[in-house]
């Protein structure tokens, strides 16, 4: 690891009075062991519940604590700010709260979720563009036109500092942490992070987590060029262009960026609805992705996962969840060979059924797929414990004469 620089850009008395100008306000979110993962890791593995801010985001902080030092005359002209959802209800919130009027430019990707708690808090909201970039465009384009200050999701020093209380909360609740495992999207989360936490524990390892489609972070420090785009559940950190502020403190401070593929981040919302009962989008969950896909880096060692945010659309939830069911084996689609006669169909519901198995869809075929005239093809959807189960159950049904498919649903 290198030195610690003696002079950055952002500094850890920056973030002890972010820290001390949105206290009583943001909320001091808990750091909590989970005695599963860490049996799972092999590690000690603490969580910042980020996910339970008044916006479910992290974004508060550094939004407030931007906000709170505005010069009378820009809040009176108000703030303009470009956002995929979370620092959209960072600084609409809390502008409302202070009474400053709010404009939020969000790319037309944005789930509706995080548009509507956008216009609750009461700002006005312009959809625009298909990448971050392009809705930033158009939000300096209406902050020259109308005179709007304009606040920055991760480019800003103000922004860096408030990101950062986070750390050291973390660090005054659980001070033997030895890692931080924080996502990474422009980087201001991260660069504040590691200054509060580097500057408080030299040596501790700052780690940072991409999604695989979005590797800037990743791809710059390592001095590669730049590609990135895709279709990605953890759009909360699909940014292309890292702020030139964070960079340069991320090149001083991190250890190391990863990155983590969409299945993998699948699964880690999916273990933490399971096992800590907690909500998270797609970005808030890489840190368990990472553990997850990197466990040599974490075996022995005392890590800090930052949840950053739990503003996930609930169908997407929905069908994450599934998905996770179908992957483990504990909803599989079964293709049974039937004879099309009276009776079937109770037969195998039976064995099914004795099996311990829950019957959730059927469906007969007697058309497609070279099945002959007095045949069928009979597409059982069953719930079942595990893939053990599962498998128990494929047995069973062969054992009493029937040809079985098990139909593949999700890539495991």
């Amino acid at each position: 690891m290198a030195e610690l620089p003696t002079e950055l850009a952002v500094t850890l008395d920056d973030v002890k009075q972010a820290a001390a100008r949105i206290a009583g306000v943001v909320v001091h979110t808990p750091c909590l062991r989970s005695e599963t993962l860490s049996r799972i890791a092999k590690a000690d593995i603490w969580l910042k519940f980020e996910n339970l801010q008044f916006t479910a985001s992290f974004k508060e902080r550094g939004a407030l604590n931007t906000l709170l030092q505005l010069a009378p005359e820009e809040r009176k002209r108000g703030v303009i700010a470009m956002s995929a959802g979370n620092h959209a209800q960072g600084v609409a919130y809390h502008a409302g709260r202070l009474g400053i009027p709010a404009t939020i430019v969000m790319p037309s990707f944005t789930p509706n979720t995080k548009v509507t708690h956008t216009r609750g808090h009461g700002a006005k909201v312009v959809l625009k563009g298909d990448t971050l970039a392009e809705a930033g465009a158009e939000a300096h384009r209406l902050a020259a036109e109308h005179k709007l200050v304009f606040v920055h999701p991760y480019d800003d020093p103000r922004i860096i500092a408030g990101q950062g209380t986070m750390a050291l909360e973390m660090l005054q609740d659980v001070p033997q942490l030895d890692t931080l495992v924080v996502p990474v999207g422009g980087g201001g989360m991260i660069a504040g992070c590691a200054v509060a936490a580097r500057g408080l524990k030299p040596d501790i390892k700052v780690i940072g987590v991409e999604s695989a489609g979005y590797s800037a972070m990743r791809q710059l420090l390592a001095g590669e060029p730049v590609t990135a785009g895709g279709d990605t559940i953890a759009e909360g950190i699909a940014v292309r262009d890292i702020g030139r502020l964070p960079l340069s403190l991320c090149r001083d401070l991190l250890d190391r960026v990863v990155a983590v593929g969409e299945v993998e981040i699948e699964q880690a919302i999916c273990l933490l609805i399971e096992i800590e009962k907690t909500v998270t989008e797609g970005a808030g969950a890489t840190g368990l992705a990472a553990l997850l896909a990197y466990p040599d880096l974490f075996t022995g060692r005392r890590v800090g996962l930052v949840l950053s945010g739990g503003n996930i659309d609930t169908r997407l939830l929905a069908s994450v969840l599934m998905r996770g069911l179908v992957r483990d084996g504990r909803i599989v689609r079964l293709r049974l060979r039937i004879t099309d006669a009276p009776g079937q169909l109770a037969r195998v519901a039976t064995i099914i059924g004795k099996a311990g198995g829950n019957i959730v869809e059927v469906q007969h075929q007697r058309l497609f797929g070279g099945v002959v005239a007095k045949a069928a093809d009979l597409d059982v959807t069953v719930e079942t414990r595990d893939r053990h189960h599962m498998e128990e159950l494929v047995s069973v049904l062969k054992a009493d004469g029937f040809a079985v498919r098990v139909l593949e649903g999700v890539e495991a």
